[in-house]
């Protein structure tokens, strides 16, 4: 509740940006949709088609059309970070309070991060100064799927209560066991583990007999240490890693300045004669 010139309360209702990168029509996006309405004013703007490790790409040199799906959720031809970069500056009319990415088919933990889009789409909510968060199941094929939408509808309705919307940013990532809900163990904060360099890439022959290349899966956890989200993950507890956009080596930075002074051209001096 909010006053109103010290004489009215009226309801003040969240705002929520909802996007993904599986698509408009996916089972994820459709439930923490259906799990968030019941506590906030939620608007959907999804990629037409699945979108997975997109990252932040935005789409420059073809234009971008925006559709109504009969259930309301708008769906655009491009990638997550499309979908709320537009939303947000323009197809929306207004500044949400939360943008809520996923939920992912699958875990985005570890190195995942940089190249997923579900990731991608929370950041551009990130950028744009709004606090944000990226839900992902671990497990593929939306086992326990409406345990995981209660667990993201109750995370968020923390977040409002401890009164962390609408103000500074944020940027959250998190990880949910495909468990039901009672058995899932508490929110647990994380920083990312890394993985182990990805399989090899596949090849194949075309019908044209050319050689083609898929890129192989990603590789196993290389450090899924106790504090990881691997490590949360596979003890049943719900991972959470703040994330942040600098990609600055702030630990390299004394050694590199000392070593771009050395990759200086050193003046050639003027010799006599």
């Amino acid at each position: 509740m909010a006053s109103y010139n010290g004489l009215h309360s009226v309801t003040v209702t969240m705002k929520i940006l909802i996007s993904n990168d599986d698509g408009y029509q996916a089972p994820g996006i459709v439930a923490l949709h259906d799990a968030l309405k019941a506590i906030a004013d939620v608007e959907v703007v999804a990629p037409e088609h699945n979108n997975s490790a997109k990252s932040n790409a935005l789409t420059l040199h073809s234009p971008l059309y925006v559709h109504r799906a009969a259930n309301g959720f708008r769906y655009v031809n491009g990638t997550p970070a499309d979908c709320v970069h537009i939303a947000l500056t323009g197809v929306l009319g207004y500044r949400p309070d939360l943008v809520v990415s996923g939920i992912n088919n699958g875990a985005n933990m570890g190195d995942d991060t940089i190249y997923s889009g579900t990731v991608g789409a929370a950041m551009e909510g990130y950028l744009f100064g709004i606090p944000s968060m990226a839900f992902s199941q671990v497990d593929k094929g939306w086992g326990e799927l409406d345990s995981a939408a209660r667990k993201a509808r109750e995370i968020v309705e923390q977040m409002q209560r401890h009164k962390l919307v609408g103000g500074a940013p944020w940027l959250l990532n998190i990880n949910i066991p495909n468990m039901p809900f009672d058995a899932l163990r508490p929110l647990r904060l994380c920083r990312l583990g890394r993985r182990h360099a990805a399989e090899r890439v596949i090849e194949q022959q075309s019908p044209r007999g050319e050689l083609m290349y898929w890129i192989g899966g990603a590789g196993p956890a290389k450090d899924a240490s106790e504090g990881t989200d691997f490590h949360a993950t596979a003890h049943g507890h719900v991972s959470m890693t703040p994330l942040k956009v600098d990609l600055t080596d702030h630990d390299g930075l004394g050694y590199w300045a000392q070593t771009a002074a050395r990759l200086v051209p050193q003046r050639v001096q003027d010799g006599g004669g």
